[in-house]
């Protein structure tokens, strides 16, 4: 059953953790397999829901710990039409797999939830393309008729709110939020950004926000920016721009390289996480609305070594914000 679809908790101003990348830790910290980079494909593993446990275990141990809130991201960022069919699924498995998806999240909001410490369900959203490259451009027509199917079929589900992510054009967040707003859905809208802080179109991010609230009635709870480090977007953020209340959420890379170069590596670069940590903190300074804070997974070894808990970013943001 949906608990926060009505009144999501984040905007009231409390700190919540997210995660950092699902995909990236199973591929290279995990070494799992996965097929057109889709988590989705955990579930036709036997072990598949157990993975998803642990991952969200170490996360969960840092919320608690510091007393957060925290978003359950679903493993669905691939599981769109197109990338459904090139992983081998018909419309029905597919819409299957993302009710299963959420169904998973339930039994994990209930061990993790307290008091003073909610537990938000997102059916999480990808691109029709690649992430980090406009490659199939759509009309904002186009993309709403064709992420509708997927959106329909998370608020059929105990999903509280939808999150957009890795999202590279206007026209494409247009159709996605209108999507949400037909279906009653909040939605957390995030972008991703170039070394010069413009999406890979080269549109300002203040004014792809601007354009997106314009075109939607604002229908968006909130925006997010994945998927860059923050020295590529800080310069960005000129004070006084209205556009900045509508942050909300952060979930950066770590490392500073570029998407190109990201593409081309053959090994993860993890950058420097206190760093991170650092930067957070300076951007919640900047950024009054943003209470929504995703870091790269914490590794299981580190997370039992007491003395260097603050090297995850989250937690030093935390921290230093008290």
């Amino acid at each position: 059953m949906t608990r926060y679809r009505e009144a999501l908790p984040q905007l009231e101003g409390d700190l919540f953790l997210t995660d950092g990348g699902l995909e990236t830790t199973l591929v290279f910290h995990q070494g799992i397999d996965l097929p057109c980079f889709a988590a989705i494909e955990l579930l036709k593993r036997a072990d598949g829901e157990e993975i998803l446990r642990r991952y969200f275990d170490a996360y969960a141990e840092i919320a608690r710990r510091h007393r957060a809130g925290m978003i359950l991201e679903s493993p669905t960022w691939r599981a769109n039409p197109d990338w459904g069919r090139e992983l081998g699924y018909n419309d029905e498995e597919l819409a299957a797999a993302n009710r299963k998806s959420i169904a998973l999240l339930e039994p994990l909001r209930h061990e993790y939830e307290a008091a003073g410490r909610p537990v938000v369900i997102s059916g999480c959203i990808g691109p029709r393309g690649d992430g980090y490259v406009v490659d199939r451009a759509m009309s904002w027509e186009e993309a709403e008729a064709y992420h509708r199917t997927q959106i329909e079929t998370f608020a059929s589900t105990a999903a509280d709110m939808l999150s957009a992510m890795t999202i590279n054009y206007v026209e494409e967040a247009i159709g996605i939020v209108k999507a949400a707003k037909g279906t009653g859905m909040p939605i957390a809208l995030s972008f991703t950004v170039e070394t010069d802080g413009r999406l890979p179109t080269g549109q300002a991010l203040g004014e792809a926000i601007e354009q997106v609230d314009a075109e939607t009635a604002a229908h968006a709870a909130y925006y997010m920016i994945n998927c860059a480090h923050p020295s590529h977007f800080d310069s960005s953020l000129v004070a006084g721009e209205r556009w900045l209340e509508r942050i909300g959420g952060l979930r950066a890379n770590a490392s500073r390289m570029s998407h190109a170069d990201l593409d081309e590596a053959s090994e993860l670069d993890e950058g420097d996480p206190a760093e991170l940590g650092r930067a957070y903190a300076a951007l919640k300074t900047r950024l009054r609305n943003l209470t929504v804070l995703g870091e790269p997974s914490p590794n299981r070894t580190t997370m039992r070594c007491e003395c260097r808990r603050s090297v995850y970013p989250w937690a030093m943001a935390r921290a230093r914000l008290r």
